[in-house]
């Protein structure tokens, strides 16, 4: 199958949500409707294109001409995104950026981004939404995560059990979620005084006591802690695969780009450790 060439987008507005977090509102060029429409995927996302800082590139550009006449180490990035609400009337649709300062590519370029300043999005993908006929839910992410985690509370049916674990860096990072389910959401905040990222968050869901019946989980985040993770809900929980959605969207000390080049090889390690711990 041939690859969608990306497709342009214009920044509409900007918020900042907490002090680490600002959404980004799109549209089309002049306000046309973009085609990003999740088709009912709560983790539905896109990749960013941008300009690498100091290449000289800016938009508007076309990718395969740069790529064609600049050293590869000049050539724009992507950075992945899940669409945090796509408005279907009017074709927008948001995304939420975190920021650490100066830190990054996507970070900085959401703060100085201004309306009508375009961009270039490819995609979208996705490939979860909560099952209506689960007994429970099992949301469990970082900030990374916490944009599909809020569209999966929103899409959850009236009164599904729901049981959420968010780790974020401080109290100021927590967001007013809205559902409609029964939905228990424990905000965690990144301590190293009790060992680091991620390592609060595996004590807080570790020690949930399950709920009886049939749980759907969605588990994303640092790869280190999503391993974690799945190896306890698939060996000690008894998870099927069938319902888990889990998957490491960044991993400590690697850049996106060398996430993205290491993930097929550490996933596919992941599967033969779990397949000879089930043989054992």
């Amino acid at each position: 199958m041939a690859r969608r060439a990306p497709q342009r987008a214009e920044v509409v507005s900007t918020e900042r949500i907490t002090p680490q977090m600002i959404r980004v509102v799109l549209s089309g060029p002049g306000g046309a409707p973009l085609a990003v429409d999740p088709a009912g995927n709560t983790d539905a996302y896109v990749k960013v294109i941008l300009p690498r800082p100091g290449s000289g590139v800016v938009e508007p550009f076309d990718v395969e001409e740069v790529k064609a006449r600049i050293p590869a180490e000049d050539w724009p990035v992507m950075r992945t995104y899940t669409i945090r609400w796509f408005d279907a009337e009017t074709g927008q649709a948001a995304l939420d950026f975190v920021v650490h300062g100066g830190e990054g590519i996507a970070g900085p370029w959401a703060e100085r981004v201004q309306p009508g300043d375009q961009v270039q999005l490819a995609g979208p993908g996705g490939a979860y939404a909560p099952d209506p006929e689960a007994d429970w839910h099992l949301l469990v992410g970082d900030e990374s995560a916490l944009p599909a985690i809020a569209t999966a509370l929103e899409a959850m049916p009236e009164g599904a059990k729901v049981h959420a674990f968010i780790e974020v860096a401080d109290p100021a990072e927590e967001q007013t979620l809205l559902t409609s389910a029964h939905a228990q959401v424990r905000w965690i905040h990144r301590s190293e005084a009790t060992g680091g990222p991620g390592e609060d968050l595996v004590r807080a869901v570790t020690d949930l006591e399950f709920p009886p019946g049939r749980v759907h989980a969605f588990v994303h985040g640092d790869a280190m802690t999503v391993k974690e993770l799945r190896s306890w809900l698939r060996f000690t929980k008894g998870v099927p695969k069938e319902d888990l959605s889990i998957s490491g969207y960044w991993r400590r000390g690697n850049n996106d780009e060398q996430w993205r080049a290491a993930k097929k090889k550490w996933n596919a390690e992941v599967e033969a450790e779990e397949l000879a711990r089930a043989a054992s």
